[in-house]
C-alpha cells in the first residue's frame, strides 16, 4: 500500500532528525508548507548522498541500490506503490511543478561517484557539479515558487561555488578516506603537482598553487550568484544569504592559512558562524 503523505513526511522529518547538518535548520523564517517541503527535499538529498558513500558492498552494491532509488521514485511519480519518502518526494515534485529530472541528477551523480575518481578538466568537474549541487537549488527554488532562467542561473552559480569550496576544504580527506581527487588533472599538471603530493601531511607550494587557484574559481562562482537574495521573500533571503556568505567564509579560512588543507581542514568554527550570521543579519537590515 503507497504510504499518506502524512506517512512520507512524517519520514522526511525522521532524515532530518538524523543528521546534524546546517540545511534543516535553515528557513525558520519561512511559511509552515515551506518548511515542510525543505525538510522533504533535505532528507531526498542525505538518502541518495548515503546511498552513494556509505552503502556496503562496494560500487556494484551502492549502484544498485541508487537504481532501486530511482526506480521507487519514478514509480512513485507515475502514481505507483513506493516506500513513504520517494512518495514524498514525488507528491512535492508534481505539488511544486519541480520536474523530476531535477531529482535524478543528484541520484545520477552518486551513479558517477562509483565510476569515476579522478576529473580531467575543468570542464568535466563542472558538469558533475552540474549533477550534484545545482540540482539541490533547484529544489529550494521549486519550493519557493521559482523555475525562470535568471534566478536558476544564479542560483547555480551559489551551488557550484559551494560543492568546489566544499572540495578544496577536504582535498586531503576524500583522497584518504575515499580515493577521490577532485583537483583537475589538467590544473595539478600545470603546477607540477601529483596524487603523490596529496598525500603528504603538509601542501607543497605547488599544491598551494594548485588549492589557491581552484579557491578563486570557487570565489568567483558563489560572487556571480551572490544576488539571489534580492530576488526571493525576504523570509528566506537571509538563509540563501548565509549561504553565500558561508561559502565566501570557508574560501577565507583556507586562504588564511596559506591554502594548505592537507595538514589542517579549515573551517570558520563557532566564531566564525556566529560572525557569518552577524554579518548576513546586518546587511539585511540595511537592505544589501
Amino acid at each position: 500500500m503507497t504510504p499518506t503523505t502524512g506517512d512520507a513526511r512524517a519520514a522526511g522529518r525522521a532524515a532530518v532528525r538524523a543528521h546534524d547538518e546546517n540545511f534543516p535548520v535553515a528557513f525558520l523564517l519561512a511559511p509552515a508548507d515551506v518548511r515542510s517541503d525543505m525538510g522533504v527535499v533535505y532528507a531526498f538529498c542525505r538518502t541518495t548522498d548515503d546511498l552513494g558513500d556509505e552503502g556496503d558492498g562496494g560500487p556494484a552494491a551502492r549502484l544498485a541500490a541508487l537504481d532501486a532509488w530511482e526506480a521507487d521514485l519514478r514509480r512513485a511519480a507515475d502514481g505507483g506503490e513506493a516506500p513513504a519518502l520517494p512518495a514524498a518526494v514525488a507528491e512535492l515534485a508534481d505539488r511544486r511543478g519541480i520536474p523530476l529530472d531535477v531529482f535524478t541528477r543528484l541520484v545520477e551523480a552518486n551513479r558517477m561517484d562509483q565510476r569515476r575518481s579522478r576529473w580531467d578538466t575543468h570542464a568535466e568537474l563542472i558538469d558533475y557539479c552540474r549533477h550534484s549541487a545545482t540540482p539541490v537549488g533547484e529544489m529550494v527554488l521549486g519550493v519557493l515558487g521559482y523555475r525562470d532562467a535568471w534566478r536558476t542561473g544564479l542560483s547555480d552559480e551559489t551551488c557550484i561555488g559551494l560543492q568546489l569550496v566544499n572540495f578544496w576544504q577536504d582535498v586531503g580527506r576524500d583522497l584518504r578516506d575515499r580515493d577521490r581527487v577532485y583537483l583537475p588533472r589538467e590544473a595539478m599538471e600545470a603546477h607540477g603537482v601529483t596524487v603523490d603530493d596529496l598525500r603528504l601531511p603538509a601542501a607543497t607550494p605547488g599544491v598551494r598553487a594548485v588549492i589557491a587557484e581552484e579557491v578563486g574559481r570557487a570565489r568567483a562562482h558563489l560572487e556571480a550568484g551572490a544576488g539571489l537574495h534580492r530576488l526571493v521573500p525576504r523570509r528566506v533571503a537571509l538563509d540563501l544569504r548565509m549561504f553565500t556568505a558561508g561559502g565566501l567564509a570557508l574560501c577565507d579560512a583556507i586562504a588564511d592559512q596559506g591554502f594548505d588543507t592537507l595538514s589542517r581542514r579549515p573551517a570558520p568554527g563557532r566564531i566564525g558562524r556566529a560572525r557569518i550570521a552577524a554579518r548576513a543579519l546586518r546587511h539585511a537590515a540595511r537592505g544589501r
